[in-house]
């Protein structure tokens, strides 16, 4: 048996003030750090020892696991950072407040961009991108994703880098974010797509899986 725990980032300021980030960056507010440190804690108390951590290349993602790392002892761990991992990619409606994106689109609309499997967010008519995306190409850089593409460009990370660390019988502990780990959660529970409505990660509590060798499983816990 082996344990692979997931955690949201802290409160961000885009959570603050209730827009939409994806692939924007923006820090953790106060709490947010609180948030992070309170998580640490917790998983502290759990004595679970990693081998790796796996992040974002998000700012409030890579800051949630440092403070994590330093709570639980275990800044020392290799700390992985990689796009896979980084929020779904909210489109033209980053930097919107949602609220008034209800207004403007309806509350039914909005419902369906922000929790169904495949509906796509209105898309950008470029990728507005910065230096830590320059040597990739083009193809990989989004414009808006679903859900759906969530999963499947974090999937390839799973498989290549996480998984063979889970089947060495290694502990890995992912920080990420809320939609990129509501795809993780899907697949490793088989959560059919129209039932992904309905699953919410919340900011900064641990989840924490116990896998059987399969890596299916066997029990999950939120502190």
């Amino acid at each position: 048996m082996v344990k692979l725990v997931l955690i949201r980032h802290g409160q961000s300021t885009a959570n603050q003030t209730n827009t939409y980030t994806g692939w924007s960056d923006v820090t953790l507010t106060e709490l947010g750090r609180q948030q992070a440190k309170n998580a640490g804690i917790l998983l502290a108390n759990q004595q679970i020892q990693f081998t790796a951590i796996h992040t974002s290349v998000l700012v409030r993602a890579i800051s949630t696991a440092n403070i994590v790392a330093e709570q639980i002892g275990q800044l020392w761990v290799p700390l992985h950072k990689t796009w896979r991992l980084n929020e779904r990619h909210y489109g033209a409606l980053r930097g919107l407040n949602k609220d008034e994106t209800r207004k403007v689109y309806g509350s039914k609309q909005v419902a369906l961009w922000r929790r169904s499997y495949f509906a796509l967010p209105p898309q950008l008519v470029s990728f507005e991108g910065d230096r830590r995306y320059k040597n990739y190409p083009a193809s990989i850089l989004p414009l808006a994703e679903s859900l759906e593409m969530t999963e499947k460009r974090l999937l390839p990370y799973w498989q290549d880098v996480i998984a063979p660390e889970l089947l060495k019988g290694n502990n890995q502990l992912i920080v990420a974010h809320g939609s990129s780990l509501r795809a993780l959660i899907k697949y490793l529970e088989k959560i059919a797509p129209d039932d992904v409505d309905g699953l919410e990660v919340a900011n900064a509590e641990p989840i924490i899986y116990d896998l059987d060798d399969k890596l299916r499983v066997l029990n999950k816990i939120i502190l």
